[in-house]
């Protein structure tokens, strides 16, 4: 098993909207670099952490599994669809990405200033300077830390 970091602003799709659909398409990735992740190398089952980015407080807020592996992203082919991408050919799929599935909402969230300050995270992409991809592994050892953060 794997472990992930996924990113979503929260007005847009949040941890609340997954609890309350149970299984959504994590559509609209736009990066190349995270769909190779999406494609290639998230597994069912795998284990991701849902991260809230450009809001008041950053941070992550809850868990969500892989319910289904990479497939293509159909939103790049309708032209009407707010993720459209007139280069994207259904015969070569430019874009892919996996369904999640709600596991559970933390009771408070782990914000990102007390991510950066943990010396344990200093090599976590999250923390680094200028990362900006809303998809990121995770290793296990930063996985059991941040989770000793959410039991505390």
């Amino acid at each position: 098993m794997a472990y992930w970091l996924m990113k979503s602003e929260p007005d847009v799709f949040g941890i609340d909207d997954l609890k309350r659909v149970k299984v959504e398409p994590w559509d609209g990735v736009r990066n190349y670099q995270a769909r190779n992740m999406m494609r290639d190398q998230m597994k069912k089952g795998d284990e991701v952490f849902f991260y809230h980015s450009n809001c008041e407080v950053p941070g992550i807020v809850g868990l969500m599994t892989i319910a289904k592996e990479g497939y293509p992203d159909d939103s790049a082919f309708n032209p009407k669809a707010r993720y459209y991408d007139p280069k994207s050919d259904p015969d070569n799929p430019r874009w892919y990405r996996v369904d999640v599935r709600f596991k559970r909402k933390f009771r408070r969230v782990i914000p990102l200033a007390e991510l950066k300050a943990c010396p344990e995270l200093a090599n976590m992409p999250l923390v680094r300077k200028g990362n900006r991809l809303s998809i990121m592994p995770v290793s296990p050892e930063e996985w059991r830390f941040i989770m000793s953060l959410v039991e505390a």
